[in-house]
């Protein structure tokens, strides 16, 4: 639980009501520590206190409320941050992570419709992005629960349920990008990575990756990069030069929510070059752009949420990549935390000390694998 901004978190038991109509309780096995929980553990994106946080995770069904129809007890699932309505502009014309219906709410502290779940004492605690993962269960809507294959490793799975999805889907649903293009990326934590994967996958030839830590920079390389930089006295610029006979990036990506990256991202594009905006920047921030150069080099600056995602539809399709081996989704999980180290997994992530972490909630004598099944063999 977060009581108030720029306190630890605290590792309490709360009561979690039965689902009601159109909601899903689900016993939670793993959660990604995410930068947007701490966001709102320091107070630059505020949320109603007290709550429970937590926004990417994955796990299998206990209960169903009444009018549920989608998910049956069993089911396992990755739980989306964003439950499209279906019904309004946005969802109708297939933006469904535009929901005017579920984003508007998101904030508030409850599940769609007002309703609060959780309870300590009898006072209510709000939940987080409708999902609250960072707990052994979550009652959630079920436009939040998105079935998978039982086959694929929760731990995995729950990456998906936002840094893999947001990455990703920047690359291929954003920024749409095209076989041999040059793609440089800012920040090498796991939405950049999912990035760089997302770029293999398209099948760019260039693909540099720009982060401070070393480790970060070899693992991006491991996983697809094909340069890796400091960029520490303004490289990226030459390097990306170099490689595309002084044209520039056909596409750039700022993974880290931090206003600066957006211009050294946009001199780094060609003419008519796509910038995507990934990471979120704290309320109030301004991203500044040279006039002229945006009118007169045509170059597309555009923003991404959830990496413009149909969660039902691709996050499966993520999984079964990752199952066929063709995205190493597993390589983003530096360490696994047990709930009581919370906190360390919190300072972790803002030390930029690991690419991914991931909370550990897995019933008792249940191993949290991250690792694809091996292939049965067969006579």
């Amino acid at each position: 639980m977060l009581h108030a901004y720029n306190e630890p978190l605290s590792v309490e038991d709360v009561a979690l009501a039965p689902p009601g109509t159109g909601e899903v309780s689900v016993r939670l096995h793993a959660s990604g520590v995410c930068h947007s929980d701490w966001n709102t553990a320091s107070g630059a994106t505020p949320s109603p206190l007290p709550a429970v946080l937590g926004h990417e995770g994955a796990g299998v069904v206990e209960e169903v409320g009444e009018g549920v129809t989608s998910i049956a007890a069993g089911d396992h699932v990755v739980l989306s941050w964003l439950p499209s309505c279906g019904r309004c502009f946005f969802c109708r014309s297939g933006r469904v992570n535009l929901c005017s219906v579920a984003m508007p709410a998101m904030l508030d502290g409850a599940l769609p419709g007002g309703a609060i779940r959780l309870s300590r004492r009898g006072a209510p605690v709000h939940h987080y992005s409708f999902l609250s993962t960072f707990a052994e269960r979550a009652v959630v809507p079920e436009a939040s629960c998105v079935p998978i294959r039982r086959d694929a490793p929760l731990a995995v799975a729950a990456l998906v349920g936002c840094a893999v999805m947001t990455g990703i889907g920047a690359a291929i649903n954003r920024a749409r990008v095209t076989p041999g293009s040059t793609a440089v990326v800012f920040g090498a934590g796991g939405v950049g990575l999912s990035v760089v994967q997302g770029c293999r996958l398209a099948g760019a030839l260039h693909i540099v990756a720009v982060d401070p830590l070393p480790f970060k920079r070899e693992l991006a390389l491991e996983l697809g990069a094909t340069h890796a930089i400091e960029d520490g006295a303004g490289e990226t610029l030459g390097l990306v030069r170099e490689l595309t006979d002084g044209r520039g990036a056909d596409y750039a990506f700022v993974a880290a929510g931090v206003p600066a990256l957006v211009r050294r991202a946009f001199d780094a594009l060609r003419l008519g070059g796509t910038l995507v905006c990934i990471g979120l920047p704290a309320e109030g921030t301004e991203v500044v752009l040279p006039g002229p150069e945006l009118v007169r080099q045509e170059k597309i600056v555009t923003g991404t949420l959830y990496g413009s995602c149909r969660p039902h539809t691709d996050m499966p399709l993520v999984l079964d990549l990752f199952m066929e081996g063709r995205l190493e989704l597993d390589r983003l999980v530096t360490r696994t935390y047990g709930l009581e180290e919370i906190n360390e997994a919190l300072a972790d992530m803002t030390a930029g000390s690991v690419a991914r972490g991931v909370i550990d909630l897995a019933p008792p004598g249940v191993d949290l694998s991250t690792r694809r099944p091996r292939a049965q063999v067969t006579a």
